[in-house]
């Protein structure tokens, strides 16, 4: 389905071919490309280009100069950060042509990637997982998993409400905001009281304070 009129700015640039969700908002200088997919009730800010082959799921929040290039794919409820880099080749040249050698990169349902982080290609970022601002990822991430710095590396886990999990020597931790119950089972993190497939509550949708009053509780 076509996104209507009224929700793409006149600014914007939407191919013949491109197919975009009911609900999607469009904003200023985008562009979206022949045969790219863009899914329901998603947000792009100014200046996004969206390549063909491109494919983002429902939800989603891209912000000001992100573009997602042909082999990327986008799950539902994913945040990309300002200015944040995805890339789909590893070793670009101008005088070689790559085209038909575009490496996949995966981000999974939830996930936040942070203003100016660069993601290199053939990577998967798991379910809510949080990478910080700035943030060079070159290995693939796991579910909840919060990686931060330049090279980036796993600083701990995230909940689906963005606040650090201290997990005790049980291999249990709490979420302060949302109270939900989290379970670390080897390297795999769980929600024990939310499917991680399952929308969120409504009362637990907005936020009503911000991430310092948690941290510091």
């Amino acid at each position: 389905m076509s996104a209507s009129s009224d929700s793409v700015h006149p600014s914007a640039i939407v191919d013949a071919g491109a197919t975009i969700g009911q609900g999607t908002r469009i904003w200023h200088f985008c562009h979206i490309c022949s045969g790219a997919e863009i899914g329901a009730n998603c947000s792009l800010g100014q200046n996004v280009m969206v390549a063909d082959n491109a494919r983002i799921g429902d939800n989603v929040k891209i912000q000001n100069n992100v573009a997602l290039y042909s082999g990327v794919t986008v799950e539902d409820d994913v945040f990309l950060g300002p200015s944040c880099v995805l890339t789909n080749v590893t070793n670009p040249r101008s005088q070689v042509s790559r085209k038909t050698l575009y490496e996949k990169t995966l981000i999974r349902r939830g996930a936040t990637v942070g203003a100016n982080a660069t993601i290199l290609c053939g990577l998967t970022l798991g379910r809510y997982c949080f990478i910080g601002a700035g943030a060079v990822v070159s290995k693939d991430v796991p579910d909840y998993g919060l990686v931060l710095g330049n090279p980036g590396r796993l600083q701990g886990f995230m909940s689906r409400h963005g606040h650090r999990l201290n997990f005790n020597d049980k291999g249990e931790a709490i979420c302060p905001e949302s109270g939900y119950q989290y379970l670390m089972v080897g390297n795999e993190i769980s929600c024990v009281d939310l499917a991680e497939e399952d929308p969120l509550p409504i009362e637990l949708a907005v936020g009503s304070r911000n991430y310092d009053f948690f941290k510091n509780s």
